[in-house]
């Protein structure tokens, strides 16, 4: 069956072949991005291009621009049927020499974002008492490294959107997935795509080369390990291809698709739901 489906952060990598792979497959795609008609016009005009894609200008950061966002889908079509939670930004640096408000800006595309687009995609959804919400969280899914300290914590935030609403949302025949990358190499991990990095070079400079030879070999081993697995983008796009065609109430709470983890991502996801069924028996 087709379903409406409306992806944010469209415009390269993920959300870009997760457009192409969902029109493809017969879904009608309304693909989100900003720029449209300035520097992502190239992109926005190959995926307009596209049967059944229908490319709208976005800014995830404005509480209007994901209501008029959606406010085209429903009158257009009538419905949105999925939700993709893709556009996110990431970022670099000790925590210390991350200033307060380049964490909140980090927050307010990774995390606000998807609050916003919850809250204008939910009441038409609990109408219909249907829909499915996927969000792009991370492989370290329940864990965090040095260096990537706020990134890690803005897609926490997201675990714990999706857990909680699988709760909250179960009696409006309303799913959520979370989809648990690992390291791809997509525009934010290439250098294409600024992130949102420490911004005190003072304090970075305190910490002198001991930091910064850590930092080195950890992007070291983790593009490395990139290169090694060949990791390909398009199993994310597969992963959300496969998540919309299932069987409603057969979806998995969380999708990890991260080959260098080895199982270890699955081992943690299942200990860590086992651990939540016995803890939430002494509360009960």
């Amino acid at each position: 069956m087709s379903s409406i489906i409306l992806i944010t952060g469209t415009s390269t990598g993920f959300g870009k072949l997760m457009t192409i792979t969902l029109s493809k497959a017969g879904h009608t795609v309304i693909a989100g991005m900003r720029g449209v008609n300035g520097k992502n016009a190239d992109a926005a005009r190959e995926l307009s291009a596209i049967p059944n894609v229908d490319v709208f200008e976005l800014e995830i950061t404005s509480d209007e621009s994901i209501k008029s966002a959606v406010d085209f889908a429903l009158n257009k079509y009538g419905k949105i049927d999925v939700l993709i939670n893709n556009a996110a930004v990431t970022g670099y640096g000790l925590l210390e020499a991350y200033s307060i408000d380049q964490v909140k800006s980090m927050f307010e595309v990774n995390f606000f974002s998807v609050l916003r687009s919850y809250q204008a995609v939910l009441p038409s959804m609990r109408q219909n008492r249907n829909g499915l919400i996927i969000n792009i969280t991370t492989g370290a899914s329940g864990h965090t490294l040095p260096f990537m300290i706020p990134y890690f914590a803005s897609k926490f935030g997201l675990e714990s959107i999706t857990e909680g609403m699988q709760d909250e949302l179960r009696d409006y025949g309303i799913e959520n997935v979370s989809i648990q990358p690992g390291v791809y190499p997509t525009e934010m991990n290439n250098g294409t795509k600024t992130g949102v990095n420490a911004d005190k070079p003072e304090i970075i400079e305190e910490y002198g080369d001991a930091a910064a030879r850590k930092f080195n070999a950890m992007g070291a081993s983790m593009f490395g390990k990139m290169t090694s697995f060949n990791m390909d983008p398009q199993i994310i796009a597969d992963g959300v291809l496969k998540l919309v065609n299932m069987e409603k109430g057969s979806r998995p709470l969380r999708l990890p698709l991260d080959a260098i983890a080895e199982g270890t991502d699955v081992e943690f996801i299942n200990a860590r739901a086992e651990i939540k069924s016995r803890w939430l028996v002494k509360y009960s």
